[in-house]
């Protein structure tokens, strides 16, 4: 798949100077990490690349960026061209309108060399029996990688999406998904999932300053190294504060690879530019000293 064919508009955040001094030395790492790295995700056994193509941006109402800009052909062709080049891993949800462009991106790309995140805001047993079956067949799989319960916000979640969890649970013992868990949007939600036994993955909002976050950064930090400790997955999602940080990406990416705790992230991209413009950043910023 030639570069040519994804050449749409310069990157959107490129270029842009941060005014703000960061400690670059104190986060530089032992040795260069790159966006194609492949990484195993706490103790669930999958092993994925560090970035996930994020397919969610602005995603709300089963539409988002990158299904307005692109089209399920369009995006299908970016998904595909990610996996040429080594990025492995794709962040979708049903929130976001996506999964009709993961099927066509699995026309040419083998299932078994990709990881496929979704997302669900299935409560009941009935709803999320449905969405396991829905899901599979929109993105034109057998089985998901992963399965997520979406933007939870409550402390008492657990009680509330016990029938769901339920059905996840032995979806997992019966192959049809391979690990289970959740996408936080609060500090609260954050806490009772750390101390949940039943999630193995967590969809956790990190970024240096704060923005968009559950929390404080420090506060956050503190219940993902819990998580952590436990043996969960730990996958970073508002890298650049859904777009508010953009004028300190290498900051960010560098805060990011600094912190072994997060096991990989997910950013969203919408031009071959910015995919490539990550490639360059993410080994340069893992060992900026």
């Amino acid at each position: 798949m030639k570069r040519r064919h994804f050449l749409t508009q310069s990157i959107s955040y490129a270029g842009a100077v941060s005014l703000t001094p960061f400690p670059y030395h104190k986060f530089i790492s032992d040795k260069k990490k790159f966006a194609n790295d492949v990484v195993e995700l706490g103790n669930t056994g999958i092993k994925l690349t560090r970035l996930a193509m994020g397919t969610g941006t602005r995603g709300v109402n089963g539409a988002s960026n990158q299904t307005r800009r692109m089209g399920i052909k369009g995006l299908g062709d970016f998904l595909h061209f990610a996996y040429d080049e080594g990025v492995l891993f794709w962040d979708s949800a049903d929130q976001y309108g996506t999964h009709p462009h993961l099927k066509e991106a699995l026309k040419r790309v083998p299932r078994e060399d990709v990881t496929i995140l979704t997302k669900t805001h299935a409560t009941t047993e009935k709803e999320m029996k449905a969405d396991l079956d829905r899901f599979r067949k929109e993105i034109g799989t057998d089985y998901l990688d992963m399965v997520l319960l979406h933007a939870i916000k409550d402390r008492n979640w657990p009680k509330r999406k016990a029938p769901a969890m339920d059905v996840m649970s032995r979806a997992r013992e019966d192959g049809i998904i391979r690990a289970h868990g959740i996408s936080c949007h609060s500090l609260a939600a954050l806490e009772t999932a750390a101390e949940t036994e039943w999630v193995q993955v967590d969809l956790a909002r990190f970024n240096p300053t704060g923005a968009r976050m559950d929390a404080e950064m420090p506060v956050v930090r503190k219940v993902l190294q819990k998580m952590k400790a436990a043996g969960k997955g730990i996958i970073g999602m508002k890298v650049l504060g859904a777009g508010s940080l953009a004028d300190r990406i290498d900051e960010c990416l560098q805060f990011q690879l600094a912190h072994e705790f997060i096991d990989c992230f997910t950013i969203g991209q919408e031009t071959v530019e910015e995919f490539y413009d990550l490639q360059e950043r993410i080994p340069k910023a893992s060992v900026r000293g």
